[in-house]
């Protein structure tokens, strides 16, 4: 059995998916997938960005001597750096310098920062991948270990809502995927997806972002604007064990340029005014996965309820749910039931969505 969360197990038809930074395409009117990043990405363009900082400007020369590859080679991996969002600087005569310092991910300092829950978890960081989530799940039917963790520099084909890809320049975001086994049936484990948002909610928090919220089934918002997105897959027995490949995208530090090609509003944990590198979130991202894990596994989605309200953007709003059919209903957001339903105060009493897309009712409509 394989389930997308967000949705009730039971319900397939109307699967909330990880719904990404979409960029606009001139000429078209839906915004769908975004080819920034592109599935031939050069094996060199991450080795060669690498190899810059912002403090000082590097030849071109001495790139191609220290990885052993010509002066083309390396021209040609900065003008695709370039093309996917990383900001370089190129003067004739001093080579190039990127326009901020990057911080590019490292399993040994990731490790680090986990300090005791290292031992929970197996990091693993690639530089280029199609989709966390779909490796995670070819692992996953084997025999690799609840807390294995792959995390990608890039992702060239990361899948969202609508066939939406996550845009994240190249240094700019994590995006990564953990694999997750419980004892229980995949049925057992509705409410996930909001757990999962409440301890990334909280992780970011911690390092000082402001305003950090999470929007049923699987957004990070801080104020109305998108920060991350979340994509939970399921495969298991009726009766139990299942397994989850929890997926997450986080925006970091996104360029401006990036900002203005995205069709809706965003946001990043520098801008929210959260601090630290790439590295160090992630690790405080999965300490607190592994924490409110932990509690979900013991009692469910019940007991965490009231923390999820604190969190929760939707509490108390007048929305409007489009389901899969065409039909909206509108009300106010009563609340998110032990199973993880949306509870919806229409004219007609209370109603239970296990998916559809929820948007806030600005003007009262």
């Amino acid at each position: 059995m394989l389930l997308a969360v967000g949705a009730h197990p039971s319900d397939t038809s109307t699967r909330p998916e990880f719904n990404g930074n979409a960029a606009r395409r001139p000429g078209s009117a839906s915004p769908r997938a975004c080819n920034i990043i592109r599935p031939g990405m050069h094996t060199h363009t991450l080795n060669v960005v690498r190899h810059l900082s912002a403090r000082e400007f590097v030849s071109g020369e001495a790139i191609a001597g220290r990885l052993g590859v010509t002066r083309a080679t390396v021209w040609n991996a900065i003008r695709e750096a370039e093309s996917l969002g990383v900001v370089i600087e190129k003067v004739r005569g001093l080579g190039y310098r990127l326009g901020h310092d990057a911080v590019w991910l490292d399993a040994a300092h990731i490790g680090a920062a986990l300090g005791p829950d290292a031992a929970r978890f197996h990091v693993e960081v690639v530089p280029v991948t199609e989709s966390t989530n779909s490796d995670l799940m070819a692992r996953a039917a084997g025999s690799a270990a609840s807390g294995t963790v792959l995390v990608a520099e890039m992702q060239t084909r990361g899948r969202g809502r609508r066939g939406r890809q996550w845009l994240s320049p190249l240094g700019s975001a994590l995006t990564f995927s953990v694999l997750w086994r419980f004892e229980q049936a995949a049925a057992s484990l509705s409410g996930l997806s909001l757990v999962v948002g409440l301890a990334c909610a909280e992780a970011i928090a911690a390092t000082g972002a402001r305003g950090v919220g999470v929007k049923w089934p699987n957004d990070l918002l801080v104020d109305h604007r998108k920060l991350g997105g979340i994509l939970i897959e399921l495969q298991g027995d009726a009766l139990g064990p299942s397994t989850a490949v929890i997926g997450i995208g986080v925006n970091v530090d996104l360029p401006d340029a990036t900002i203005r090609a995205i069709d809706q509003p965003v946001t990043d944990v520098r801008r929210a005014g959260g601090a630290g590198d790439r590295n160090v979130l992630l690790a405080m991202l999965l300490r607190s996965l592994a924490a409110w894990i932990d509690r979900f596994d013991a009692g469910g989605f019940a007991p965490i309820e009231p923390a999820f309200r604190d969190r929760h953007v939707l509490q108390g709003q007048a929305v409007n749910v489009s389901l899969p059919n065409g039909d909206s209903v509108g009300g106010t957001v009563e609340g998110v039931a032990p199973d993880g339903a949306l509870l919806i105060r229409t004219g007609g009493g209370i109603r239970r969505f296990h998916g559809g897309e929820v948007s806030v009712r600005r003007d009262g409509a």
